[in-house]
């Protein structure tokens, strides 16, 4: 019997990807995809807004939970959400360039915990996200 190899980073987020309509909607552009990390950038659209005219926080925490997503689940095997915080730090407006990276900062064999960043174009912190994730031991397929 032969032995099926594990997914690439990059193979998981394709998988993932295919079938995220969420992320596709938000416009969200994946940069780049490592194990235990991953950085997107977007564009804030009217429809994004919120009454102040300043970037609804929902879509400021679907940024960054899909980033979080393909991070946690970029070692191949089917990790979900256990807990998740943001703290936003400073309004956005219509037209402003996000970037939304997320990092690894601990992996064990059924959780993993990370640090998810958003900044702005001149590179100011505009959130914070920290996600606690479940590792289950299905591989992703």
């Amino acid at each position: 019997m032969k032995e099926e190899k594990d997914l690439s980073p990059g193979e998981v987020l394709n998988s993932m990807i295919s079938r995220d309509l969420f992320t596709r909607w938000l416009g969200l552009q994946v940069d780049d995809i490592r194990q235990g990390y991953c950085r997107l950038h977007f564009t804030v659209r009217e429809n994004m807004l919120n009454g102040f005219l300043n970037v609804h926080g929902g879509v400021l925490f679907s940024a960054s939970d899909s980033a979080f997503a393909f991070a946690c689940n970029s070692h191949g095997r089917i990790t979900v959400a256990l807990d998740a915080s943001i703290s936003f730090t400073r309004p956005v407006q219509i037209g402003e360039l996000l970037i939304v990276e997320a990092r690894e900062l601990y992996l064990g064999d059924k959780t993993g915990l990370y640090d998810i960043r958003t900044t702005n174009e001149k590179n100011e912190l505009v959130c914070l996200f920290k996600g606690t994730a479940y590792r289950t031991s299905r591989k992703l397929r």
